[in-house]
């Protein structure tokens, strides 16, 4: 965990350089009155943590402030970062799907690694000792089948697949009776990342809940929706969208190697009240890793990687 950490500690160094940039006008303000605080505040949107998360932030840090009757910005900081701590805190029960057998469902649009999301937690449960099917149930990509055919070989875990075009419910269908009949733990099925025609995403996610609801009732549901934390404030207007769509359980946000809108972890999260689960920070099989709030944050504001840890 301490080799992932110091990864994403430097793969979110613009996201912090760029927090860091925007916060030093306002921490450098000469007392905690309403300059300070619209300066924080322009800062903090400016850093993609989202209007929503800023103003909760902020109308908490005031109550700090006027309970330690603290008179500095510099003096408030600390009480700031720790606000946006418990902005992200992830429930004893968020993994609960580790420890029962479990249908995963992985949504989100393409090109934003859902594909590669699904290969590296097949590989990560695995190696916890699950027994994992993949189903590809994209069946509208041309290379999504084969792309999660090569991840299940490195995964080392069982895969179902179609015919390119095939309906994705039937795949499920198939999925599920292969999963009862190996025992297997976990069903994780990757699926189509159409969010422009919402109606077909809808239709075909309400026939894949119905078989899974039908065929395999004794499994917990778990629906991971994928966003690219590069791409910033777009990220929540698609976490909205496939929530019209689909019971969303977690996000799991990837790309957070390189990017300068980290901060939209904190905001998705806080607009949706829907847990950031798994971050990911590269290609390989273990750039997958579980939410860690403290450490998260901390790589976001802490320019010292010691003192982050």
């Amino acid at each position: 965990m301490a080799g992932f950490f110091s990864r994403l500690f430097k793969g979110l160094s613009k996201t912090r350089d760029s927090i860091n940039e925007n916060l030093d006008e306002a921490f450098g303000c000469s007392e905690i009155d309403d300059e300070f605080y619209e300066c924080l505040e322009e800062a903090l949107v400016a850093s993609d943590m989202g209007i929503e998360t800023t103003e909760t932030v902020i109308d908490n840090l005031k109550e700090i402030v006027s309970d330690l009757d603290l008179k500095k910005p510099a003096d408030c900081k600390k009480y700031m970062v720790d606000c946006f701590r418990q902005q992200m805190k992830v429930e004893e029960n968020a993994y609960e799907f580790e420890n029962r057998k479990s249908v995963i469902l992985v949504v989100g649009v393409n090109g934003v690694g859902k594909t590669t999301t699904v290969g590296k937690l097949a590989a990560k449960l695995h190696h916890q000792g699950r027994k994992v099917i993949i189903a590809a149930a994209d069946t509208f990509r041309a290379a999504a089948i084969p792309q999660l055919e090569t991840w299940a070989d490195r995964a080392k875990v069982d895969i179902i697949t179609g015919q390119e075009g095939a309906d994705p419910a039937s795949v499920v269908y198939d999925a599920v009776a292969a999963a009862k009949a190996r025992k297997a733990d976990v069903l994780l099925i990757d699926t189509a990342g159409r969010l422009h025609n919402k109606k077909n995403l809808m239709n075909e996610l309400q026939k894949i809940y119905k078989i899974l609801a039908n065929s395999y009732p004794e499994a917990y549901l778990e629906t991971l929706l994928v966003l690219d934390g590069t791409t910033g404030q777009n990220a929540i207007l698609q976490a909205k969208s496939f929530a019209e769509v689909a019971h969303i359980t977690g996000l799991v946000i990837t790309k957070l190697d390189g990017t300068a809108k980290g901060g939209i972890a904190v905001a998705v999260q806080s607009e949706l009240q829907i847990p950031v689960k798994y971050i990911g920070v590269g290609e390989q099989l273990d750039d997958l890793q579980k939410f860690d709030p403290d450490s998260y944050v901390n790589a976001l504001f802490e320019s010292n990687p010691e003192n982050a840890q």
